[in-house]
């Protein structure tokens, strides 16, 4: 197990983008906090500091915290390739999909029980009597009543799940009932992913949010933009630039360094193309292959000079998600047997992991860079990925499926996708996103503002302190 290193942010940077009163909310609810909070600490326990949505939030929220004056520590799980297969079936499950189609079995069980004791271990001399700890999703389970027995105050979070329950999804809550149910606080980002036998008064739905100042968030202009981009060679233009320097979480300065084989399969597309973009993990549920077989039986009917891009990470770089390399093997697949002509209107691009602030740039640029952000998923617990291009201003064809539809009204801030299995339907949204530009533009404008009104983190962290405010209470 491990502690990640977090460095404290002030409010007043988040208040600075808040309309007078919410900037003056957020002050009262920092206020409140310290006495409440006062010698405890309040830990964050996941799987993972980096590739994922969970690790991309803790990073902002954990630094206002401190920026706050609270204790707030963030622990990363030690796991075995063996724990994370489990965690991952869970994941797929509790998403009301089979998976690998392998059993909870015996074996299992005690392979995920005797991870988390080790786990625990590490844990029982860091916390103490009073501290609250949140513990988020699958992976996290078996720490429950471990922490509560060493007097902390515990909350489990579960950032995935399905609007409608199914034999798949009730296996995976009956795995992780044991190991849950005497949780002080259940936290899911909607309550139709609650499973029912969670009392009521202990149920709390507090959706996701995102930083604008972070990394991957802050302002870039199209040209600082295109530059990252021509930079790690991902537009087909040479660089003309001395250097380009990104502000890193932390504070300090850091440069984008060039990169040459980002691109798992395709060539760089030029850089007045209009790219069709979807970022996320390889992962089936977020279904790149769709995206791909989808815009390829549509590229005749799409306007001219329109390529896709599909980015995620490298594989090797992402250690709680085994499919990973699976679904990369699969896209890479699919592109080779698309017909040239098409074929070199596709990439596949696997973004490097060892220096998260850089990723998280070049993510920036090439979000900022499309013309259409899309997020095609089979199911989607939010999608954090949603909230990053409607908060740049970009047009986002998404499926309304989970937290998205949360995010998107279709017609006004997004377009939306009844039914993401549906490729004829995703040809048609992007060639009418692409061919009105007031559209276009229209989308993007209000996607911004319902990202400022609703998923920024003031609203989060508020009700975290209502959560805590509530453990709290004798």
């Amino acid at each position: 197990m491990r502690e990640v290193d977090i460095e404290p942010v002030p409010l007043e940077r988040l208040a600075a983008l808040l309309t007078p009163q919410r900037a003056a909310r957020l002050r009262d609810v920092a206020t409140r906090s310290r006495p409440l909070l006062s010698g405890r600490v309040v830990w964050n326990v996941n799987a993972t500091a980096q590739g994922g949505g969970v690790a991309e939030m803790l990073q902002g929220l954990l630094a206002y915290g401190r920026g706050a004056g609270v204790d707030t520590r963030w622990l990363v799980l030690d796991g075995d390739p063996e724990f994370f297969a489990t965690t991952k079936r869970l994941h797929n499950l509790l998403h009301g999909d089979p998976g690998d189609g392998r059993r909870l079995g015996p074996v299992a069980r005690r392979h995920f029980v005797g991870v988390l004791q080790a786990n625990l271990e590490h844990m029982a001399p860091l916390v103490r009597r009073g501290d609250i700890v949140l513990l988020h999703d699958p992976q996290t389970a078996g720490l429950v009543d471990g922490l509560r027995a060493l007097g902390a105050h515990v909350a489990w979070r579960c950032h995935i799940g399905r609007d409608t329950s199914n034999a798949l999804t009730e296996k995976g809550w009956a795995f992780l009932r044991e190991f849950i149910e005497n949780a002080d606080a259940f936290v899911f980002s909607r309550r139709l992913y609650a499973p029912s036998w969670v009392p009521p008064e202990r149920l709390w739905v507090i959706p996701p949010s995102i930083d604008p100042f972070s990394v991957k968030n802050r302002r870039l202009d199209p040209g600082d933009a295109l530059a990252v981009l021509e930079r790690v060679a991902l537009v087909d233009a040479p660089f003309e630039h001395d250097g380009l320097a990104f502000t890193r979480r932390d504070g300090t300065a850091g440069r984008v360094r060039p990169h040459a084989n980002l691109f798992v399969d395709g060539g760089a597309p030029p850089p007045d193309a209009r790219v069709v973009l979807q970022v996320s993990r390889w992962d089936r549920l977020k279904d790149m292959a769709g995206v791909m077989r989808g815009f390829a039986s549509s590229l005749d009917r799409l306007p001219a000079g329109v390529h896709l891009m599909l980015v995620g990470p490298d594989v090797s770089g992402v250690t709680d998600d085994p499919e990973g390399a699976e679904v990369l093997a699969e896209c890479r697949t699919i592109w080779r047997d698309l017909p040239g002509k098409i074929r070199e209107r596709v990439h596949l691009v696997a973004l490097p992991m060892d220096d998260v602030d850089e990723n998280a740039h070049i993510v920036n640029a090439v979000q900022q860079h499309a013309a259409v952000v899309v997020q095609k998923s089979l199911v989607e617990g939010f999608g954090l990925t949603v909230t990053e291009a409607m908060w740049k201003a970009r047009p986002v064809l998404a499926s309304a499926v989970g937290g998205i539809a949360d995010q998107i009204v279709d017609g006004k801030d997004g377009l939306l996708l009844d039914d993401p299995r549906d490729l004829t339907a995703l040809g048609e949204a992007l060639d009418r996103v692409l061919r009105e530009p007031r559209l276009s533009d229209a989308l993007g404008e209000a996607a911004r503002t319902k990202v400022q009104d609703y998923f920024l983190g003031d609203r989060h962290l508020e009700q975290y302190v209502d959560l805590f405010t509530r453990m709290l209470q004798p």
